[in-house]
């Protein structure tokens, strides 16, 4: 018999129990369980650049120049397979562009390959299979194998729609579609053809050559999936125009599965399925959508996500995702790893040039933690996303939208807040993200990023499952989808894909492009002029997003994405830092001498002033003749930059100033 092999902890993988779990006994040791290693990309493929961390527009890549940069060096997938082989588990099957290895095997000899021990756990919630402390791999594995998946299949993600089950303005939610075809929609409920009017889609475009990806997950002891021949009623019947082309992608579990969707069955996600396909298609009716079906775990999010951004064929050019939890969700949904592994591939996505759109919650602030505490859902945290908050939607008798942030109590109100796990990004500086209400008051990345109608009250109406009824639906689930359909309609109509285009947005379409929300809060953010955590920048108006986007891209030449001049930004950069610099001398200053945050703020004006005085003399010394479109986007971010720390030492000071610290230079 050969000795064993030593094991390496795999940073990252730490597991804790769900909250209130118990151990109910030992995972068979003859059961089969199927898993996922991911390995590191190729050493020696030229390093991906992250989006985030460019000047000017981000970059993108072609899809041959990402695949391989993303991708994994063979001979290290041939390394993992041999070990595993020799281990007595089964090769399932490789990629290496996904940098994965499907592997499969009894319990015992999964168990004793990555030194873990699976037990069955019991929960409020059902029955999961779990694993506690952190995965072990073999020792000249180690600098191989970066993640490894679904040793524990607790559920990862919940669909962000809700229906109102009282009647809306005295009207059922849900009615029959003859009762519906002889009366009309319910008062203040809406089509997706009518939301793609108020929100003025651009005209003349319909997602023609574009391709949505809708992810679509379900549980193997539950079902979720869309009935084809209600849809066909929908858009046929409904909608009156031909259904849009649909296909399904599975990666893992029972594919499109079709069960019930009244919400008798809280893991049953066929509600979500016929929403998302409903308003993308609705909004975007020549749009190619793919569904792609996965199981509600780590491992099902990870692999789909990787299916999706790898897609060649399909080539989706936006990502509709209505799903989330948590990210510092206490029942440990999330470990640290599949959210790096999940970021890692938003990034790769957004070098392909696909815009993702992620839900950002239906709970409010709370995001059904229920720990008293205010979170951020995740992916809509990912600085790598577009994060989409909901509103309230009532058209007046004159046809004026009037649009507040959707909050009708616990439970029933747009997700929002500030990120414990992702720093402010550079595009998001300006806009006064606020301290956190948690303890300890971090300032991290800000969603929602965008908005749109959620209210059930205010809802869509889609067709059921039976194909006999018309139901009222909400959610940010429905504004992710619907944001999906009119990017379709802005690559469409620009003849190139937006792909990640937050810093824009925050950029150069801050002001008077989407229509600010301002009234309402979702618990513990309020709204207000500008960005905020209930409705991000606004609700779209299509139309001048498209104007602004069309005449920025007319103004850019083709080195506008190449870093502008040093000299030219060096008066404004060393600006910011001695503002910085000076914020943080007053911030010590003032826990010194006494004063708290009167004394702050008397240094703070000081410094501010300071600034303005150093950034408009840069601007009157500036070199014209070096002062191109990128020049000018990269000084406007440095100014915005230094006006938004000035905005958080602003918000701090309102509050009391607790928790609140300059960031470092």
């Amino acid at each position: 018999m050969s000795p064993a092999k030593k094991q390496i902890p795999l940073p990252l993988s730490e597991r804790a129990p769900v909250a209130g779990a118990r151990v109910i006994g030992d995972v068979d040791p003859d059961k089969r369980i199927v898993i996922t290693i991911y390995v590191r990309k190729n050493p020696n493929s030229p390093p991906l650049p992250d989006v985030n961390e460019s000047v000017g527009e981000p970059p993108t890549m072609s899809d041959a120049e990402v695949l391989a940069a993303y991708g994994a060096d063979p001979a290290d997938i041939q390394k993992v397979t041999d070990a595993v082989t020799q281990a007595g588990l089964e090769v399932v099957k490789t990629s290496p562009e996904k940098r994965s290895i499907e592997v499969a095997g009894p319990t015992q000899a999964i168990e004793s390959f990555f030194g873990v021990k699976l037990q069955r756990y019991a929960t409020a919630e059902g029955e999961y299979r779990g694993r506690t402390g952190l995965i072990k791999v073999p020792a000249d594995l180690a600098p191989i194998i970066e993640a490894v998946f679904g040793l524990d299949d607790r559920q990862v993600g919940r669909p962000r729609l809700r229906r109102d089950p009282r009647a809306v303005f005295g009207v059922p939610t849900v009615q029959r579609l003859d009762i519906v075809r002889a009366n009309g929609l319910p008062p203040y409920t809406y089509l997706p053809t009518a939301l793609s009017q108020i929100y003025r889609f651009p005209l003349g475009t319909d997602g023609s050559n574009q391709c949505v990806a809708i992810l679509c997950f379900n549980d193997p002891d539950s079902h979720g999936g869309y009935s084809r021949e209600a849809l066909e009623l929908y858009f046929g019947q409904v909608l009156q125009f031909p259904m849009p082309e649909l296909v399904d992608v599975v990666v893992h579990g029972q594919g499109n599965d079709p069960g019930d969707d009244s919400g008798a069955d809280p893991l049953d996600t066929s509600a979500e399925v016929m929403l998302d396909i409903q308003m993308a298609g609705g909004c975007a009716p020549k749009a190619k959508l793919v569904a792609y079906f996965s199981q509600f775990t780590e491992q099902g999010w990870v692999d789909l996500i990787n299916t999706v951004i790898t897609d060649t064929g399909n080539k989706p050019s936006v990502i509709s995702c209505s799903y989330g939890n948590p990210e510092d969700d206490p029942r440990s949904a999330w470990t640290l790893a599949a959210i790096k592994k999940v970021n890692e591939a938003f990034n790769a996505a957004a070098l392909r040039g696909i815009t993702i759109c992620c839900a950002s919650g239906d709970d409010g602030s709370r995001d059904q933690a229920g720990d008293g505490r205010a979170h951020a859902d995740f992916p809509a945290s990912s600085p790598y996303v577009l994060g989409c908050g909901g509103t309230q939607l009532v058209v007046t008798p004159t046809g004026s939208p009037w649009e507040t942030v959707w909050n009708n109590g616990p439970g029933s109100a747009t997700g929002g807040g500030v990120s414990k796990f992702f720093p402010l990004p550079s595009w998001q500086r300006h806009v006064g993200v606020p301290p956190s209400v948690n303890p300890g008051h971090h300032v991290g990345r800000g969603i929602p990023d965008v908005s749109g109608v959620a209210d059930p009250e205010t809802g869509v109406v889609i067709i059921t499952l039976d194909g006999k009824h018309l139901a009222v639906i909400g959610g940010t689930s429905a504004t992710a989808p619907m944001w999906s359909a009119l990017i379709a309609r802005l690559n469409q109509a620009l003849g190139k894909p937006l792909g990640f285009f937050n810093p824009t947005l925050y950029g150069a379409l801050y002001y008077g492009v989407l229509r600010d929300v301002i009234y309402g809060n979702n618990g513990a953010y309020a709204a207000r002029p500008g960005w905020d955590a209930c409705t991000g920048l606004g609700s779209p108006d299509g139309m001048n997003l498209l104007a602004a986007l069309a005449a920025l891209q007319a103004s850019m030449p083709q080195s506008a994405g190449a870093p502008a001049p040093s000299h030219v930004l060096e008066p404004f950069r060393n600006a910011y830092d001695a503002f910085t610099s000076a914020l943080q001398e007053a911030w010590r200053a003032s826990a010194s001498d006494g004063d708290g945050t009167g004394s702050f703020a008397s240094h703070a004006s000081g410094a501010y002033a300071t600034y303005v005085g150093a950034a408009k003399k840069g601007w009157t010394d500036i070199d014209t003749e070096a002062v191109d479109i990128a020049s000018l986007y990269a000084i406007g971010q440095s100014l915005e930059s230094a006006a938004g720390l000035a905005a958080q030492a602003a918000t701090a000071l309102a509050g009391g100033g607790a928790g609140w610290k300059p960031p470092t230079v």
